[in-house]
């Protein structure tokens, strides 16, 4: 079954990204994140919500993961009367919610797949357990588009530290032999004023992507954001290279704009809405 509606003759439609994640209370990370990145690219966002969480700028107190006929009701809900031009993925908490997500992708033939898979916390503390981590692999790798682990999430994969940056085209390299498509490899957490991030395709091409470290203390949701950036930038048409360096882009622009902002007493958000757009309308 296919997720493409039809449109009326002469009817426009927005570009359409289903975020497929948990939920922030404190509204940085997560879903809350994705919709705010969706709109400010000028898409129609939608979610089908895996977790509810309580948290703020300073930590999690606590997760209740939504039921797996829960998720994929509003995974269908959303698919059968809308539509679907891009898909963003975050946590997922079970091996049973990842066969969800995987069963509607196929079933759906869900286009243009983007998965963060958000395995470990900023304390370096395990997130998902480790028969999550063998399901995501098997089930979703093959079939996004891209995956965007950052350091952490990639030494987790791959059972070895990174830890400089001459190391990771070769880790970029050993992600897609578990079956990636391709792999954006975020760099960011290793030290120095460049940040250099790689995007390894299929074909066996690099392409490094750098730029100078900003200095801020808001940084939650960074991932969610790029990814969520990512999924808009297909939804809207451009090729996956070009849609990263766009979503890189914007993610500069909205750590840059939300620097100095205070919000909370921990780590706040980036600007998701530092430069808004009109939402895009496709003929």
């Amino acid at each position: 079954m296919s997720n493409e509606q039809q449109t009326p003759q002469g009817m426009r439609r927005y570009a359409r990204v289903l975020s497929i994640a948990g939920s922030d209370s404190g509204g940085g990370a997560g879903i809350q994140a994705d919709l705010k990145t969706f709109s400010a690219l000028g898409c129609y966002g939608m979610t089908a919500i895996t977790a509810i969480t309580a948290q703020n700028t300073q930590g999690v107190r606590g997760i209740h993961g939504i039921p797996p006929e829960m998720l994929k009701a509003q995974i269908d809900a959303v698919v059968e009367d809308i539509g679907v031009d891009a898909v963003k993925i975050g946590m997922l908490a079970s091996p049973e919610v990842v066969q969800v997500v995987a069963d509607a992708i196929r079933r759906f033939a869900l286009p243009h797949v983007v998965l963060d898979p958000v395995m470990v916390a900023t304390s370096g503390d395990r997130l998902i357990a480790q028969e999550t981590e063998a399901a995501l692999v098997k089930e979703l790798f093959p079939l996004a588009e891209v995956i965007t682990p950052n350091l952490d999430e990639a030494g987790w994969l791959l059972g070895r530290r990174i830890s400089g940056e001459g190391d990771l085209d070769e880790a970029a390299d050993a992600l897609l032999a578990l079956g990636a498509r391709a792999a954006l490899l975020k760099g960011g957490h290793l030290p120095g004023d460049w940040v250099v991030d790689v995007l390894a395709l299929a074909t066996g091409e690099h392409k490094r992507l750098e730029s100078r470290r900003i200095a801020t203390h808001n940084g939650h949701g960074t991932g969610c954001t790029l990814s969520s950036a990512i999924a808009s930038q297909l939804a809207l048409g451009e090729p996956l290279p070009r849609a990263v360096e766009k979503a890189r882009a914007y993610i500069l622009g909205a750590i840059e704009a939300g620097a100095d902002v205070h919000t909370g007493r921990g780590h706040g958000p980036l600007n998701h809405g530092f430069a808004p757009v009109a939402q895009v309308v496709l003929g």
